[in-house]
């Protein structure tokens, strides 16, 4: 089944285009938005940004093939949508050159196939780590600015967790690494 079907339907052939839509953008969001982050470098100018390729996609779906590629179709309307903030957001002291950015956009488009992967291998590798370490990866990734609110409730430093969340995230990309190792040809 492709991201532009249903079940039992050829293509989203005898969808409505706007429930089309809306299904295919709800369904590739997350990819998008790490698409996004990537060429942008913070995830909040990356919702900015899917917000704007969003409307852009609405108004141009008509120009999309039901049965093609939605990611591949919505990724190129999102890096011209990112050049486009990129060049008027004057506030930001980090800028990209326009090569630099068409080689990220294209190497994270090919890296989003194996996207759910890597989260799967992501998932089994932190069910390894014993209950200690697995609250510190959510405190630094999943609560904001908690790492230091954590040292208080335990008393240590915060700077002994970052060594460890350090250790953490070698260890995790080792895993990681095996594990997508043992699952692709």
């Amino acid at each position: 089944m492709t991201l532009s079907s249903k079940p039992g339907d050829e293509a989203g052939q005898h969808d409505d285009p706007h429930e089309l839509f809306v299904r295919l953008l709800n369904a590739a969001h997350d990819k998008l938005l790490g698409y996004l982050i990537s060429l942008l470098g913070n995830r909040h100018d990356a919702e900015d940004v899917l917000q704007l390729a969003s409307v852009t996609m609405w108004r141009r779906f008509e120009s999309f093939t039901p049965g093609t590629n939605f990611i591949a179709w919505a990724t190129t309307v999102a890096f011209y949508e990112s050049r486009e903030f990129q060049r008027l957001k004057t506030r930001s002291r980090l800028h990209f050159d326009d090569e630099l950015v068409e080689m990220l956009a294209t190497e994270r488009v090919l890296d989003l196939d194996h996207c759910d992967e890597r989260v799967a291998a992501l998932e089994l590798c932190l069910g390894k780590l014993d209950q200690p370490s697995q609250r510190l990866v959510e405190a630094a990734y999943f609560e904001e600015g908690s790492v230091i609110t954590l040292a208080e409730q335990l008393g240590r430093a915060p700077q002994t967790l970052y060594n460890k969340l350090n250790g953490l995230r070698r260890i995790l990309a080792s895993c990681i690494e095996r594990r997508l190792a043992e699952v692709q040809p």
